[in-house]
């Protein structure tokens, strides 16, 4: 189906399918799972540290012979570290997050690993094209974690229309519907996080992942539009004290260390009342716990049905 498709010629993967590169949900067993059923699964490297990425590469090199990627966030204590890691380990594809990569891009190209960076802007989105990067994911703001200001809707044309490289949607997708808007928007792949974190083989706490299931259209809300570094999360006791600290106009210290370990702390240790559950808006559509395959399979199969109710519309 996808033979001609410029991300699977690129990627040398099956389907445009990536794998969002979520911190503490990322890890080498949901990289494993979607790249073994013909997605591009990738690490969320976060702030994990220098020697546990490694760990977590080296395991995913065990468990397939397909194509996976890290994602890098830039504003990471060990991000020159982490770097070298994914150096080391030649690693066949970065995306990156939270910054600018153009130090990096040469590196990266000397020993053939591809850069696709997240862009929230059509700024950035040229800035990035002019520095050699393979590919960009345009994120939306419907998007779980951090965000940006613009649609999904709105962002992937303009980006579409800025650049003369293959574009990655994400933000708001989590079934054939949602690809076949993408591609129709001109992208060229799908990028998605939330439907993955709902997938029997992602390691989210229990807590976490039935709070996702129960949530519906409005159940998300974005924190720390203050601190310049928004986060969309699920509602709860933590997002309230976020409002009133936000509203109360206090220091940017205040509102960050309120935020700190609250990732870990909701996906990991299962705190969903004051941890961050971040999530997407798309969280309203996802209802069951489905295993990778699954989940990758029902979307290809489904697709050329969308196909067919848009062209009977448009009759």
């Amino acid at each position: 189906m996808f033979e001609n498709n410029p991300i699977c010629k690129l990627l040398n993967i099956k389907y445009p399918i990536f794998q969002g590169g979520m911190a503490w949900l990322g890890t080498a067993e949901l990289a494993t799972a979607v790249s073994n059923a013909g997605g591009l699964g990738i690490i969320g490297a976060g702030h994990m540290p220098p020697d546990l990425l490694r760990a977590e590469i080296q395991k995913v090199k065990q468990w397939t012979d397909k194509p996976f990627g890290v994602n890098i966030m830039l504003m990471s204590p060990f991000v020159k570290e982490v770097i070298q890691v994914v150096l080391d380990e030649r690693v066949p594809v970065v995306t990156t997050g939270a910054g600018n990569p153009g130090e990096y891009i040469p590196a990266f190209k000397e020993i053939g690993t591809k850069v696709i960076p997240v862009v929230a802007s059509v700024a950035l989105a040229k800035r990035l094209a002019r520095t050699g990067v393979d590919a960009l994911i345009a994120e939306g703001t419907e998007s779980g974690g951090h965000v940006g200001e613009i649609t999904t809707m709105t962002l992937v044309p303009q980006v579409v229309d800025a650049v003369d490289i293959p574009v990655i949607a994400a933000g708001g997708i989590a079934d054939a519907r949602g690809m076949m808007a993408a591609f129709a928007l001109g992208a060229q792949g799908v990028q998605m996080g939330s439907r993955f974190v709902v997938s029997s083989e992602c390691i989210a706490h229990e807590n976490y992942k039935k709070l996702v299931l129960r949530a519906k259209d409005r159940s998300t809300v974005v924190t720390g539009r203050s601190t310049g570094h928004p986060v969309r999360v699920i509602a709860n006791k933590l997002t309230r004290k976020f409002d009133e600290l936000e509203k109360a106009n206090a220091p940017v210290e205040e509102i960050e260390k309120l935020g700190a370990g609250g990732l870990n702390l909701a996906a990991r240790k299962g705190d969903v009342e004051m941890g961050s559950v971040m999530i997407g808006q798309i969280a309203g559509m996802l209802n069951e716990i489905k295993p990778v395959q699954e989940i990758i399979d029902d979307i290809v199969n489904n697709l050329a049905k969308v196909m067919e109710s848009t062209q009977n519309i448009c009759k």
